[in-house]
């Protein structure tokens, strides 16, 4: 959000009584909450550092970013973007490419070398961080930004989690990951690896942590039943993915089926075609428009000749040969079985059905309550049952996503903080969003949206390499110069302009506007003409 209006007046003061018999409203200045900062899952204040970035600050923008998110150049490549969904810009034109900037400014931090400030002091705390995946990662950082000491236990040789495991190379390059990785630690995080906890409490008293923070990712495979003989080959995608962080590339074979529907599902498919499967058949159980996979993955996938089986299901697996059953939505959506059988030929079947938490470490503490492979925490401040302890991303309810793990990391180090210093952090009050009524589009040109190159299809299905390109300097600053500024005053001079009676008064770069009421008459022409909403017309007191 931009910088916010704020004006003193002295009660006796003209400007304060002199409002004229004759006005029945006067105009205000607001702030209203963008669209897209209403859907980051993340809490980033996407419209504040946009403005930076129109203006060419880069360094800026990527302060004021990272305040809420500190990974821009891994979310500008796995981000589900769905702020650009809400973004009014697309009732215009399109939406801002907002995704595309966040990339831009993380590439070009990462170029130029900025650095996340380390502390002036510690405060003598230390928090235990469980798990160096996204939401641990983004915990470790907030949390030592203010100052408490930060330990990072992680079971595995090297940190991300399932940005690192579960996201394929061609997503997300891995030297971007451990960049921005090793921005963390150079604030003085410490990270351990090659660690299991299994005993929460037990590893809090050895290292002497006053809080901790549980942030273990979803690893654990879920399994189906499918009737199969010895022969056949099945592996779980979560290995599958796994195993291609190593030197020696797994075989699958020429004909590669993957049975589920979700992202992880088009993930397994594309990697089979760039380890040189000639088939790779996605199964699903359900139709297009139920497949909870986001549909530009989809979209790239078919691209690279991956197929798809809908209203399929597995039933059997015997030596090269699967069975498949079609299915038929009933009258409330769900498949059900036809009787209708056919035989598909593959190699190697992959199960993509989901991932599970491992729960073990937890044994014994009292107070917790598990419910449907997740712990239950207070939405408001991730705090489990038992006091001090907090978890979040894959463990904690939620959607199961980068984005949405790096916001529980960001809320719960808050409250963690609140909580080591014996306090309460206040809700925020709740801010009226800008809708796209409010905004006059007349005010702004037709910009159509800059899109991102694309790797070439033949190097996509024969490479790891990354798929999706970046914006240069010069796409960057005009996609960020798109934004509307929804709801907030980015100082136009419209109302200054328009206003018949000179009482619009400039307060100076960065400060806005104020109304002389002494000679605003309220005939709202201000109001009416503001391009992005900025100003109420509010009732007279009697």
């Amino acid at each position: 959000m931009k910088k916010p209006f704020a004006i003193t007046l002295d009660p006796g003061s003209s400007l304060a009584n002199k409002t004229g018999s004759w006005r029945t409203e006067r105009p205000v200045y607001v702030d209203r909450l963008p669209p897209c900062n209403h859907q980051c899952p993340a809490g980033e204040d996407i419209q504040g550092w946009l403005y930076h970035a129109e203006s060419g600050n880069y360094e800026a923008a990527f302060r004021h970013l990272t305040r809420d998110n500190p990974f821009p150049a891994i979310m500008g490549r796995v981000c589900y973007h769905t702020c650009e969904t809400a973004c009014n810009r697309a009732e215009l034109d399109s939406a801002v490419g907002i995704n595309s900037v966040e990339r831009f400014l993380g590439d070009e931090a990462l170029a130029k070398g900025w650095a996340f400030t380390t502390p002036a002091q510690d405060t003598g705390k230390h928090v235990l961080v469980v798990g160096a995946g996204p939401s641990g990662l983004s915990a470790a950082c907030h949390l030592r930004r203010m100052g408490h000491a930060v330990t990072v236990i992680e079971a595995g040789d090297k940190p991300g989690g399932m940005m690192r495991w579960g996201i394929p190379k061609y997503r997300l390059p891995r030297d971007m990951l451990d960049a921005e990785v090793a921005r963390i630690a150079a604030m003085g995080v410490t990270f351990r690896y090659g660690e299991k906890v299994t005993d929460i409490a037990a590893t809090m008293a050895a290292t002497g942590a006053h809080a901790a923070f549980l942030a273990i990712g979803a690893h654990i495979a879920k399994r189906a039943y499918i009737p199969a003989k010895d022969s056949s080959h099945i592996l779980d995608a979560v290995s599958l993915l796994r195993s291609l962080e190593g030197e020696d590339r797994p075989m699958l074979g020429r004909r590669v089926v993957v049975y589920g529907g979700g992202n992880t599902a088009i993930d397994v498919a594309r990697t089979a075609r760039r380890l040189g499967a000639t088939d790779a058949i996605i199964v699903y159980r359900r139709t297009r428009e139920k497949m909870p996979a986001h549909d530009f993955e989809l979209e790239e996938a078919l691209e690279e000749g991956v197929k798809v089986k809908w209203l399929s299901t597995i039933t059997g697996a015997e030596g090269g040969h699967l069975t498949i059953e079609k299915m038929v939505l009933d009258a409330d959506g769900k498949p059900q079985p036809t009787g209708e059988f056919e035989t598909l030929d593959t190699d190697s079947l992959v199960l993509a059905l989901g991932q599970d938490v491992d729960m073990s470490l937890l044994k014994g503490i009292p107070g917790l309550m598990t419910q449907d492979g997740v712990v239950m925490v207070d939405p408001d401040t991730m705090m489990t049952g038992h006091p001090g302890l907090f978890a979040g991303g894959d463990m904690a309810p939620g959607e199961r996503n980068v984005t949405v793990a790096i916001g529980h990391g960001k809320k719960a180090a808050r409250h963690i903080d609140a909580w080591l210093n014996g306090q309460t952090l206040a809700a925020k009050p709740a801010q009226p969003l800008a809708s796209f009524d409010r905004l006059n589009t007349w005010y702004y040109a037709d910009a159509p949206k800059t899109m991102r190159p694309q790797l070439d299809l033949a190097r996509r299905t024969s490479s790891f390499d990354e798929v999706q390109g970046g914006l240069t300097e010069a796409t960057a600053l005009f996609e960020a110069r798109r934004c509307l500024s929804c709801g907030n005053c980015f100082e136009c001079d419209n109302c200054y302009g328009v206003c018949p009676d000179n009482a619009v008064i400039k307060l100076g770069p960065g400060n806005r506007f104020t109304i002389n009421l002494d000679y605003c008459k309220g005939c709202g022409i201000c109001a009416a003409e503001c391009p992005c909403g900025a100003i109420d017309m509010v009732l007279e007191e009697s």
